[in-house]
């Protein structure tokens, strides 16, 4: 799976959606800002959460964080991080390389409000040093997203 199956889905959903493999680790949104040569909030990170009995993908920008009493509003329930093992059996691609794109499992995905604040947005495209570059809008209609908001931003931290 991961990035095979990441490229499988931009050709056959987006083929003008080129994969960025940049040779380094852009595991984490300080490492893949720096490879990539842009500001963190622009990496969009995909958390995969467990909101009751359902998993779900959520994309954010890459300063933004989860708060609480907002995602558990919007999903209906507190939600948990899921533990590295049961991300990569569920999703298909390793933590580091996680993104809402050639899912092994289909599953819910929303994008939080916050990713539209910047015209392009880079997500991980399944793998640990692999990224693509995409439109917020562009991102929620290709994995048929929900936008919600749940997260905070650095100067808004309450």
């Amino acid at each position: 799976m991961s990035e095979a199956s990441v490229r499988t889905f931009f050709a056959a959903n987006a083929p003008d959606i080129a994969i960025i493999d940049q040779g380094v680790s852009t595991a984490t949104v300080l490492e893949a800002a720096q490879a990539l040569g842009v500001e963190p909030a622009r990496i969009a990170k995909t958390l995969s959460l467990r909101v009751g009995e359902t998993v779900a993908l959520v994309c954010t920008r890459g300063d933004a964080r989860l708060h609480n009493a907002k995602a558990k509003a919007a999903l209906g329930a507190k939600p948990r991080m899921l533990g590295a093992d049961e991300v990569e059996a569920i999703t298909g691609h390793p933590v580091g390389g996680v993104c809402p794109f050639g899912l092994a499992t289909p599953l819910p995905v929303y994008c939080d409000i916050s990713l539209q604040a910047f015209a392009t947005v880079f997500p991980a495209a399944g793998s640990r040093t692999s990224s693509v570059e995409l439109s917020p809008a562009r991102l929620a209609q290709l994995t048929d997203a929900t936008w919600i908001d749940i997260c905070t931003l650095p100067e808004t931290v309450e």
